[in-house]
C-alpha cells in the first residue's frame, strides 16, 4: 500500500507565503511523476504544478513567478512553495504521485488533501 501525506496548509494574507509538502510511503519501487493540484471552492481540480522524474517542472500559467516545485528524492517528497499569494490561490490543493509499487504496477495516488486560504 502507498500513502502521500501533505501539510503545511493554512491562512496566509495577499502576498503571504506558504509552503506545502507531501511525502509519500509504503510498497514504492520508483516514483515517476509527483505534483500538485488544487480545487477552489466551486470549481474543478485543476493542476497547478508537476515534476516528471528527470524532466523538468511544468506550471499552470495562473502560477507561473509566484510558485516553485521541487522533489527531495531521498525523502520521496514533494514540495510547492507559494510566494506572493493571492485571494484567488485559495483552493484545496492535493498531493498526486504516479508510482510505480513493489509488484510494479503503476497507478495514481492522492493525498488527503490540505486547505490553503489566501485572505486579501
Amino acid at each position: 500500500q502507498v500513502q502521500l501525506v501533505e501539510s503545511g496548509g493554512g491562512l496566509v494574507q495577499a502576498g503571504g507565503s506558504l509552503r506545502l509538502s507531501c511525502a509519500a510511503s509504503g510498497s514504492i519501487f520508483s516514483i515517476n511523476a509527483m505534483g500538485w493540484y488544487r480545487q477552489p471552492p466551486g470549481k474543478q481540480r485543476e493542476l497547478v504544478a508537476r515534476i516528471i522524474s528527470g524532466g523538468s517542472p511544468n506550471y499552470a500559467d495562473s502560477v507561473k513567478g509566484r510558485f516553485t516545485i521541487s522533489r527531495d528524492n531521498a525523502k520521496n517528497t514533494v514540495y510547492l512553495q507559494m510566494n506572493s499569494l493571492k485571494p484567488e490561490d485559495t483552493a484545496v490543493y492535493y498531493c498526486n504521485a504516479k508510482i510505480t509499487n513493489s509488484i510494479r504496477a503503476t497507478y495514481d495516488y492522492w493525498g488527503q488533501g490540505t486547505q490553503v486560504t489566501v485572505s486579501s
